[in-house]
């Protein structure tokens, strides 16, 4: 948090931002500890934002929706002007660098209801013949985590 500084004509209090976004104060506290929105301090001691951060806390909403990590939006976020508002051009750069990401995760869920549709309507119920298993804990090599589901590691499989 900054010190105190000029105050622009109309700052937002934390509860005026909590009420505007939906956000919960503690969340906005916890958006400012991971750096991804600022404020400062009036000559009250009171912490104050700048209106711009309506748009900060609506895009981490989304974006927190949509499966981005807070590590993935500060880095963008980080790319973005502290010292002005972001421009539509700004946002426009921020969203296309996410839209890859989203591509990629909507294939990976493609394949896993495809594979969940063929196991589950299988009722093969047989662990020698399932896709879906890991024999001898092959995959524990790989690291943790659901590895069939990881699209760099899934290997193609027969369906059965």
């Amino acid at each position: 948090m900054k010190k105190v500084e000029n105050v622009p004509s109309r700052s937002l209090s934390v509860g005026e931002v909590a009420k505007r976004t939906g956000v919960a104060v503690s969340a906005l506290h916890f958006y400012e500890s991971q750096n991804l929105i600022n404020s400062w301090r009036n000559a009250g001691n009171q912490r104050r934002y700048n209106r711009d951060v309506l748009r900060r806390v609506s895009i981490i909403k989304v974006a927190q929706r949509l499966g981005i990590s807070l590590a993935t939006i500060r880095s963008a976020f980080a790319t973005l002007p502290q010292d002005k508002p972001a421009t539509t051009g700004d946002w426009t750069r921020l969203s296309a660098k996410w839209k890859n990401e989203l591509e990629d995760r909507i294939a990976a869920l493609t394949r896993l209801r495809n594979q969940l549709d063929k196991c589950i309507g299988c009722g093969c119920l047989s662990l020698s013949e399932c896709p879906l298993r890991n024999p001898s804990d092959c995959l524990s090599k790989k690291g943790p985590g659901p590895q069939l589901l990881d699209p760099c590691t899934t290997p193609k499989r027969p369906s059965h």
